[in-house]
């Protein structure tokens, strides 16, 4: 493909020179070197590429490059056979001035594998510069990576790049024959028109996204990063660098467990000092380096000195290993040192478009039997089963493996991040997401890198499979060393309720991960919140009956079997409440019989008799045992009699799947029908009943979450009236990228908020008695006498406020009581405001966090929300289920529909104004936070008495704009 300014003359002619003359423009302007620009991307084969700006020190690369590229695709780019470039082509295509033209390229190993430029032109097809609003744009990428996803990366951020710098639209001409270039621009989503012209096919391209760009975007994310992670845990090949010559050492610890899983590829032992005529370690064949395998390895398990890392990360990355996994320790939880070593290990392997595990990681396992890999410190091989666990610490991951083993839960698949400087959480949701051979997330988080991220791709997988979280660290105040996570605002309780929203399921320790995971991963999830209990002890019956209650489920009167209950008696006590339409899951108590041997077998065979024969498998049932050894591996003794998915997992050499249209479609879920594979049992009422009520809190999110609700469209909204507004007032108060940001005036505030159809009741300043008479006297009577100095405002309990002053005698007695009491009138900063309709008194407020992104926050104004912390929160924007959800889940929400006789407030209009303030703060990113301090809700409407709104500039978000990887 070409732009029409090289089609008269090719890229050597008059209108391609970058100085004056016949059809050429001045010389470019300098500009400093966009580094910003710079990203580290996974390409479609879960590889990784650099993408940066091509600078005037690039010229021999470029001609490498070209070289390499075949004649064909030179023939597509220039429209002519063209087999070299120019000094003059070399000179223009590595001089840009990062504003009207402007050169990418995708590099591996510091070498260019693509390239990308714009240059902005006129109306008329000739170079141009701002104001002007379209550039053309041409690709070039080396055959040997073409149909890796390149170019569609590089057209992401080259699409960024130009609205940046004030771009609208992109020109291109492409020769008919030149399919997989057509099929880059037409599958990226955006709006286009497509026209043919003299024997080439002219395409325009909007650059504004749109939600199928978006989703377009996301699905390839989604892919490639979960192709990278499949690479990691599917390799044909593995190498353990650092393979210790005698028994022991972190090392040789590893290949042993290789060998002892039964890994099913090849394994190579790597160690530097091998000696003469030593050539195998523990019967695998052995070598010096990496290099010297002579054999193609895709993933290398580094377990050597931190300071001998970076030479086996250069030794890997030129013999095309895909991946590392890097047990070393020495980095980032070492201290400053350590940090810029690890900073530089995941450059250089990134350089090589290899992706790392690690440093300081336990290690990988995989249990599909066309695999069989333990890469890891782990000496035991899991079994295989439905969940996949992910972990921050090495210490957790083997007490969690230790304990499912003992629940008798397999694993289809488990990483150990570490310090997590590359793979993190988000790169195995998006694994898992999909993944045949996983029916429930665990994942142990200490920290959350890009939380914006997380909770979008837990909500997806959350909407196909539970994904259960416990957080570490959550009181600390600060990430655990090692782990590099964005500065956040936003408090711990809030992250855990949006996490909630998004369908997380979250617990507070290993304990509950482990017992919500097996009933997830063993049984249906419940159609409802009715619990039905059976056993032969009326007390543990009466402890889980009244464990039901506190966690919000309904149960019903336990059904006593008595201690002389036979197994048989359990069975067809089971396979009755399986049969009730009136439960939703069943709760079975067992305490052990006397004097009886050999019971605990019979009553779990009883059990899966039941509930495989009772067509049970719609309900789930779990088991509460006290002092019964051995009923808990009986009942995970079940087998499925669903047909297993398939378990092969290692990438094979077909084509990649076409690039998807749209967002990623749904894997199908779990059928919710088929019969359980195992019976969790608990050895407390407790447990189980909290690990069944996440499970009757998931389904219903589960089933609400297949309407989500709209964000529904308002009269009287003027977003253009509101843009300008803002405009002026950062223009005018000077708020540069690094302003803390302007806080608008009250009557700022009142102008902005109403043009999104929020009206703030207005109040008069009243610097003395008789400007107060006045005010009231402007307002009407009955007024409110309120100070506003920092100290006292939202203060009532203070003595700051003064209600239905009906007369002028009434307000000026308040006023001179007010100021006796607490101050001079210019240290109250007193004002009049006409009162409003009594109702309760409410606050919303709205914050955007460069971490999680705009938040919608609700409470009740007063005690509520700020001693007993009773606020709800939701992601902006909010749709209409969204508001209902949040005025009700609040625990004084009672207050707002009638509680003790009162009169039920307008939640519909409390409802509105929550959405209207999502709308404005979603539609300008310029407002940081919005307050609306108190909304007065009435029988008959909502009252802002009270607002603050802050301006800054747009900051930063960590999931927006084209793909990257995070960056150190």
């Amino acid at each position: 493909m070409r732009s029409t300014s090289e089609q008269a003359d090719g890229p050597d002619g008059p209108s391609g020179e970058v100085g004056g003359g016949a059809g050429g423009r001045p010389a470019p302007e300098e500009h400093a070197y966009p580094d910003h620009w710079e990203a580290d991307v996974v390409l479609r084969d879960g590889g990784t590429a650099r993408i940066r700006p091509i600078t005037a020190d690039d010229a021999d690369r470029l001609v490498s490059f070209y070289e390499q590229v075949s004649d064909e695709s030179k023939y597509y780019r220039f429209f002519a056979p063209y087999p070299r470039l120019s000094a003059k082509d070399v000179h223009r295509f590595t001089h840009h001035d990062f504003v009207d033209r402007v050169g990418l390229a995708a590099t591996v190993g510091g070498e260019f594998i693509a390239t990308v430029r714009y240059d902005r032109i006129d109306d008329r097809g000739r170079p141009a510069s701002t104001p002007a609003d379209e550039a053309e744009v041409a690709f070039l990428v080396q055959d040997a990576h073409q149909g890796r996803g390149v170019a569609s990366a590089l057209l992401e951020h080259i699409a960024a790049v130009a609205r940046e710098r004030g771009i609208r639209r992109f020109a291109a001409e492409v020769l008919p024959a030149n399919t997989k270039m057509i099929k880059v621009f037409t599958d990226a989503g955006y709006t286009q028109k497509r026209s043919f012209e003299d024997g080439s096919v002219r395409l325009h391209l909007d650059l504004e996204p749109t939600d199928r760009s978006l989703a377009v975007q996301r699905a390839r994310e989604q892919r490639a990063e979960a192709r990278s992670v499949q690479r990691l845990l599917a390799p044909a090949s593995v190498a353990v660098v650092g393979a210790g010559r005698t028994p022991g050492g972190v090392g040789r610890t590893v290949l042993r467990n290789l060998l002892g899983a039964g890994f099913t590829g090849r394994v190579y032992a790597v160690n530097p000092g091998l000696g003469p005529g030593e050539t195998e370690l523990d019967g695998v064949p052995a070598f010096p380096s990496v290099a010297a395998v002579g054999a193609p390895v895709d993933l290398a398990i580094v377990a050597v000195p931190a300071e001998r890392v970076p030479e086996v990360v250069a030794d890997c990355g030129e013999h095309g290993v895909r991946g590392l996994v890097v047990l070393s320790a020495g980095y980032a939880e070492s201290g400053t040192e350590g940090r810029a070593r690890q900073r530089a290990l995941v450059r250089q392997a990134r350089s090589y478009g290899m992706r790392i595990i690690g440093p300081n990681a336990f290690g990988i396992i995989d249990t599909a039997a066309d695999v069989r890999l333990n890469a890891s410190l782990a000496p035991e091989m899991p079994a295989a089963g439905r969940i996949g666990l992910f972990t921050q610490s090495a210490a957790i991951g083997v007490a969690l493996l230790a304990r499912l083993h003992r629940r008798g839960a397999g694993l289809s698949s488990f990483i150990s991040a570490g310090n997590r400087a590359d793979v993190s959480g988000n790169d195995v949701l998006q694994h898992w997401y999909d993944d045949p051979a996983t029916d429930v997330v665990l994942l142990y988080l200490e920290s959350i890198g890009n939380p914006r991220k997380f909770t979008r791709l837990a909500r997806r997988t959350a909407a196909v499979k539970p994904v259960v979280v416990v957080k570490g660290a959550r009181h600390s105040g600060s990430a655990p060393p090692g782990h590099r996570v964005p500065v956040t605002r936003v408090p711990h309780a809030t992250v855990d309720a949006l996490l909630r929203q998004a369908g997380v399921i979250r617990v507070d320790t290993v304990t509950e991960l482990v017992d919500a995971g097996v009933l997830l991963a063993g049984q249906p999830l419940p159609a409802g919140p009715r619990v039905a209990i059976l056993g032969n002890s009326e007390s543990l019956g009466l402890l889980t009956y009244d464990a039901c209650l506190t966690e919000g489920l309904r149960p019903q009167r336990p059904l006593d079997l008595t201690t002389a209950a036979t197994p048989a008696d359990f069975r067809d006590a089971l396979a009755a409440a399986l049969a009730d339409d009136t439960c939703d899951a069943v709760v079975v108590t067992a305490i052990p019989w006397v004097g009886i041997e050999g019971t605990t077998e019979v009553l779990a065979a009883s059990l899966r008799e039941a509930v495989a024969g009772g067509g049970g498998a719609a309900k789930p049932v779990v088991v509460v045992h006290v002092e019964m050894g051995g009923l808990a591996e009986a009942l995970s003794a079940a087998t499925s009699t669903r047909p297993a998915p398939a378990r092969t997992r290692r990438p094979t050499a077909a084509a990649p799947a076409p690039v998807p249209q749209g967002a990623p479609e749904a894997p199908e879920p779990p059928d919710p029908a088929a019969p359980a594979r195992n019976i969790p049992a608990y050895p407390a009422a407790e447990r189980a009943v909290r690990a069944l009520a996440e499970a009757v809190r998931y389904g219903q999110w589960r089933r609400q979450a297949a309407d989500p609700g709209r964000v529904p469209e308002y009269d009287a909204i003027d977003q253009a009236g509101a843009a300008a507004l803002i405009d002026r007032v950062l223009a005018e108060r000077g708020a540069g990228q690094e302003s803390r940001g302007v806080t608008l005036t009250t009557d700022e505030t009142g102008e902005l908020l109403g043009r999104y159809g929020i009206a703030v009741r207005p109040a008069l300043p009243a610097p003395g008695p008789d400007e107060a008479v006045a005010a009231a006297a402007r307002l009407g009577y009955p007024v409110a006498l309120k100070t506003t100095a920092p100290h006292l405002r939202h203060r009532p309990d203070l003595g700051g406020v003064r209600l239905d002053l009906a007369t002028e005698e009434q307000l000026r007695t308040a006023y001179a009581e007010l100021t006796e009491a607490l101050g001079k009138p210019e240290e109250l900063q007193p004002v009049v405001q006409a009162m409003a309709p009594r109702g309760v008194d409410t606050v919303v407020r709205a914050a955007i966090d460069p971490a999680v992104g705009a938040v919608l926050s609700f409470g009740l104004a007063g005690a509520a929300s700020e001693l007993l912390g009773d606020t709800a929160h939701r992601l902006i924007p909010a749709t209409d289920r969204d508001a209902a959800e949040l005025v009700r889940s609040i625990r004084t929400a009672p207050l707002l529909f009638g509680w003790r006789g009162s009169a039920p407030v307008d939640t519909p209009a409390l409802e509105e104004l929550l959405l209207r303030v999502s709308r404005l703060v979603d539609d300008h990113p310029e407002i940081v936070s919005v307050a609306l301090e108190p909304a007065v809700v009435a029988p008959g409407g909502v009252s802002v008495l009270g607002a603050a709104v802050r301006l800054a500039p747009p900051p930063p978000t960590t999931d927006l704009g084209p793909r990257r990887l995070p960056s150190y």
